[in-house]
């Protein structure tokens, strides 16, 4: 029997993970090591191999073979557009992509004027407003504080995740427009679907039963 390989995302998402693993009996104890700086870690017993990736590459693990199944939020999805399986909502990791911005910058959107959005998921924010509001927009990508860029004029509005909306508040922003929920996915190599169909499936029941 060949090994099953997993990507799961890096942090609370990975640890989350492995909660709702160890509920259907798949354990890792290699992975509880926080002094480990081993890369991949096996359970020999059950044919498994884990391995922790950055979201944004957890995808493309998976897309290439290198993974057969990945964990990873749906916007990390969205935004990678690979070509993956996902399979299963894993209901945590709740929260919203959403158009953030000063209360002001609703005018804008509902009149579809030329505004610029700042966001770290330009291929998200580019569907939103391109394909369901057919909206023209200047997308701007940054990597940091995305709220910080309609505060200091850089663009009118934001394409964010937000959780709580306590620092949209704190800075005088709000939501706007809700572009879609967000939470942990099981994504799965097209190949590996086929090829290892029944112990992927069987997989997927068994956590279905626990979600």
């Amino acid at each position: 029997m060949r090994y099953l390989t997993f990507a799961l995302g890096k942090g609370r998402l990975a640890n989350q993970t492995l909660e709702l693993f160890e509920k259907i009996g798949i354990t890792c104890e290699e992975m509880k090591d926080k002094k480990s700086r081993k890369l991949i870690f096996v359970n020999e017993e059950l044919k498994l191999k884990f391995f922790l990736a950055k979201g944004p590459d957890v995808p493309t693990y998976v897309e290439y073979g290198a993974a057969d199944i990945g964990i990873v939020g749906r916007d990390t999805i969205l935004e990678e557009e690979r070509n993956v399986y996902e399979v299963l909502d894993l209901g945590y990791g709740k929260c919203k992509m959403c158009i953030c911005g000063p209360k002001e910058a609703s005018g804008l959107l509902k009149h579809h004027e030329l505004i610029r959005v700042a966001t770290k998921y330009p291929n998200i924010a580019k569907d939103y407003f391109y394909n369901t509001k057919h909206q023209t927009v200047e997308i701007i990508k940054l990597n940091g504080s995305i709220e910080l860029a309609p505060i200091v004029g850089l663009s009118e509005v934001i394409c964010d995740i937000v959780e709580t909306g306590s620092t949209l508040r704190e800075n005088g922003l709000a939501v706007l427009e809700e572009v879609c929920s967000l939470s942990a996915r099981m994504i799965v190599n097209p190949v590996s679907m086929r090829m290892e169909s029944d112990r992927i499936k069987e997989l997927i029941n068994r956590l279905r039963t626990v979600i």
